[in-house]
């Protein structure tokens, strides 16, 4: 079978879609100004071709991603293009095939290895790095953030939040009680009880 071959991507357009619908396989984009080329593979080829004639859908890709062979169809225009269809071949395979075509060489392409997962092996830029560091420069917590940081937050939270509820309607006496109570609970072993202090439950039951 003859692989499709088209020299000027701009005027063969309805040809490409059409020749290549509901088929899988790998496809090569060449430019005929630089020689650069971009090897890809898609399930359905039709689909995934159809992209590169929409620059509006590769503008809106472009501002979430690099993508060489987008910028450069936009650049240049698919008239500066030709197209290959290097090998059909079931979806499962595709993958695999396109790493194939991706290794004899493939100036566009970003992710010279397909096969792996998506950020295996990347790493963040020095420029990246910087802005990292520079972003946490200087930030320190406020006395309000190191206060809720605190581990004895927790139960100064819990005593204010009770006698803020109901200490319109507590006596003094039962203050005292949740006072005494509190101090039970944040209470370190090893360390004497204030003069009068019990335990809740003999307290409550006074």
């Amino acid at each position: 079978m003859k692989l499709p071959k088209y020299h000027n991507a701009d005027i063969c357009k309805d040809q490409i879609l059409s020749d290549n619908k509901n088929k899988s396989g790998i496809y090569k984009w060449k430019n005929t100004i630089n020689g650069k080329c971009y090897i890809g593979s898609a399930e359905n080829l039709s689909n995934r071709l159809s992209f590169y004639y929409s620059n509006l859908s590769m503008k809106s890709l472009l501002k979430r991603s690099k993508s060489h062979i987008c910028s450069a169809l936009l650049k240049h225009g698919t008239s500066n293009f030709s197209l290959e269809i290097l090998e059909y071949c079931s979806p499962d395979k595709c993958i695999e095939r396109e790493k194939y075509y991706i290794d004899l060489g493939s100036e566009y392409n970003i992710v010279k290895d397909p096969t792996l997962p998506p950020m295996s092996g990347r790493t963040h830029s020095e420029k990246t790095k910087i802005k990292i560091s520079e972003g946490n420069k200087g930030k320190t917590h406020s006395e309000k953030t190191k206060k809720i940081m605190s581990p004895s937050f927790g139960g100064m939270l819990k005593k204010e939040r009770i006698i803020r509820n109901y200490g319109k309607t507590l006596n003094d006496e039962t203050k005292q009680k949740i006072s005494d109570a509190m101090i039970w609970n944040t209470h370190k072993k090893g360390k004497p009880r204030p003069e009068g202090a019990g335990k809740p439950s003999q307290i409550f039951k006074q």
